[in-house]
């Protein structure tokens, strides 16, 4: 198993920076797929970025693409999304989460890929 914690989160002014961080316990952290999810309020929530286990490969919802940047560190046990160029719609609770070595291509998008979820942070962007 895996617990993750997100941290980073906070208010900002559209075109703006945050960096949020998840940290994962476990040894086996580099064994897992990692996924970045939001979820705005009244809305369903939706993908946002995933990595393989390895880093390899990154997968980005089209609406972040070019703005958002998913990366990890299996030295630190920590999966990392840079959020550039913020928007009052990037407002959201944003949840990181687990899933299996195995999870690969878009299935890192898919919500249902991932076991292990975090709590969230909140990220609000003012217009």
């Amino acid at each position: 198993q895996v617990h993750v914690v997100e941290s980073g989160g906070g208010l900002v002014q559209a075109g703006g920076s945050l960096r949020l961080s998840c940290a994962a316990s476990g040894r086996t952290f580099s064994r897992y797929a990692m996924g970045w999810f939001r979820q705005a309020p009244g809305k369903e929530r939706e993908s946002v970025a995933g990595i393989s286990w390895s880093g390899g490969s990154t997968y980005y919802a089209d609406s972040v693409k070019g703005r958002l940047t998913i990366s990890r560190d299996n030295a630190k046990n920590t999966v990392y999304l840079q959020m550039n160029s913020l928007k009052p719609e990037d407002t959201a609770v944003y949840y990181c989460a687990a899933g299996p070595t195995t999870t690969s291509g878009t299935n890192l998008l898919r919500p249902g890929s991932y076991n292990y979820w975090g709590q969230g942070t909140q990220v609000t962007v003012s217009s």
